[in-house]
Order: structure tokens, then C-alpha cells, then sequence
């Protein structure tokens, strides 16, 4: 089965969709910079904090004010969140803590943070919504797109597909990450995966 080249699918979505508006989840400072970058000269881009993924309050307070700090020095977008919700997540991984790394649990958290950034794109009246969690080489893009479809047409709102990491997009939020000095962290943030 031939992949789909998401990069290039969003290429030609944005050709279509500048000036409209965006909203972008994001799961820490770090992999919203290059995206940010990416997308925000495009669409009127808000990001998105919901990760009730995190293993922690304090975790999560910690990536929160990376983003914030990294959005205020850039200057880039606009920022939303809906607070911690952590059993959000503990009853879409009940039964699924002992999966692999990017087995079912990953895949139906990427489902339950996409689908609240949908309903929030929805409600909010945003043209498009995203994620920046393709950027990362540990994360199959090709899973979140379908996803990121699905979740579109169950909703009712249209979805910008991504391979953030494609053009050097994993690079570059490197180097964002070493000039802003972000806070970069080592595991994707759920209790299993620490």
C-alpha cells in the first residue's frame, strides 16, 4: 500500500485556505515552533493546548508556559486551552496501559485530541483545524491524518492534513528549541510512555 504524502497535500491546502483560520493543537513548545512557522504567515493561527495526556499537573503547567513563552517571543499566533482534564485520558487508556508505544493507546489518545480540537474548531467557528504532532519521527503521521479525516467528517469541520517533519521540519524545531532555549522534553508526556 503506497503512503500518502500528507506534505504535500497541506501544500496545496494552504494555497487554497490563506487567510482563513486555524486551529492548531499542539502538544509542547517544541514541536508547535516549527509549525508555527509553517503556518501562521498563511492562516489566522490559534493554538490549541489540550493534553490531557500528561503524567502530571506540573507537567503540564511546564510545557503550558513553554508554549506561552515561546508564542509571546515569536510573536506567533493566538493561544487556548481548556485546562488539565486528566481522566479524559485515564478512561481512554483504561485497558490499554500495557500496548506498546505507539500501539492502541497512542492511537486513541491521538483520536481524543484531535476530536476535542475539532469540536473546538466547530464551536468556534475556525475554518480548519490541525495538529502538530506529525512532526515528530516517533509519531505515524499516516495514523493521525486518517484520524485527523475522520474525526473532520464526524464533526463537520475541515482538516489540514500535515507531515510536519517532512522539509526539515523536525530539524528546525531543533534549532527553534536551542534559540528560545525551550524546555524539551524526553518522553510524549502519558505515565506509560515516562
Amino acid at each position: 500500500m503506497n503512503k500518502i504524502n500528507y506534505d504535500q497535500l497541506m501544500t496545496e491546502e494552504m494555497q487554497k485556505g490563506a487567510g482563513k483560520s486555524l486551529l492548531l493543537h499542539s502538544c509542547c513548545a517544541p514541536c508547535s515552533s516549527a509549525c508555527l512557522e509553517r503556518v501562521a504567515n498563511v492562516f489566522q493561527t490559534t493554538v490549541f493546548y489540550y493534553n490531557p495526556n500528561l503524567n502530571s499537573e506540573e507537567e503540564y503547567e511546564k510545557r503550558k508556559s513553554e508554549q506561552l513563552r515561546f508564542m509571546r517571543e515569536s510573536g506567533l499566533g493566538n493561544f487556548l486551552e481548556c485546562g488539565y482534564q486528566k481522566e479524559d485520558f485515564e478512561e481512554i487508556a483504561r485497558g490499554f496501559e500495557r500496548e506498546p508505544e505507539g500501539g492502541k493507546r497512542c492511537e486513541r489518545c491521538f483520536n481524543l485530541r484531535l476530536k476535542r480540537t475539532a469540536i473546538e474548531a466547530k464551536e468556534r467557528g475556525f475554518d480548519y483545524f490541525a495538529t502538530t504532532l506529525t512532526l515528530s519521527p516517533l509519531k505515524n503521521a499516516q495514523l493521525i491524518n486518517k484520524i485527523g479525516f475522520e474525526v473532520a467528517e464526524e464533526v463537520g469541520v475541515s482538516y489540514l492534513p500535515s507531515d510536519f517533519k517532512k522539509r526539515g521540519g523536525y530539524l528546525r524545531s531543533l534549532e527553534l528549541s536551542r534559540q528560545y532555549n525551550l524546555y524539551r522534553q524526553t518522553y510524549c508526556g502519558c505515565e506509560y510512555s515516562k
